[in-house]
């Protein structure tokens, strides 16, 4: 094996980065899921990058620098488009590829793990909105779970 072909397990947030921008270089030109970044979210990468490395290192190095809720930002995406599970399956085999190609280890396999919960969860999740009876509350700050207002039924 070459000494470039020589994988190591994730061990800094410079790993966790190389991870982030390697998965979105593939993720914004996907045929499946690409559109949802730039299309639809609109997503300016530069700005993402630093917050999803906080993710990341969070999860996979016990950084604590991620401080934000991650659901909120997909659940305003599944209003204008909604995530399905071909979706979140794509999403989790590009994870798995990159992390595959990029390291190999105890924190790769718990990248791996642990998007396939955040997955799940989000998908669950989504699933139990109703879209048409709620709407996300306009004044919200912050990424924490939305505020749901339940529409009332006009009296007859």
């Amino acid at each position: 094996m070459a000494m470039a072909d020589v994988r190591h397990d994730i061990e800094t947030r410079g790993d966790c980065e190389q991870l982030v921008r390697v998965f979105y270089g593939r993720a914004l030109v996907d045929p499946v899921i690409g559109f949802l970044f730039t299309d639809v979210a609109k997503l300016d990468l530069e700005a993402h990058v630093p917050r999803i490395t906080n993710f990341w290192d969070t999860i996979l190095l016990g950084a604590h620098s991620y401080g934000g809720g991650a659901f909120r930002p997909h659940i305003e995406l599944n209003f204008k488009v909604p995530l399905t599970r071909g979706h979140f399956d794509r999403w989790l085999h590009l994870w798995t590829m990159t992390v595959d190609e990029l390291f190999e280890g105890e924190r790769a396999e718990l990248a791996k793990a642990h998007a396939i919960r955040v997955a799940a969860a989000f998908e669950s999740r989504l699933r139990s909105f109703d879209q048409s009876d709620y709407e996300l509350s306009p004044g919200i700050a912050g990424e924490a779970l939305p505020v749901i207002q339940h529409h009332r039924p006009a009296k007859a």
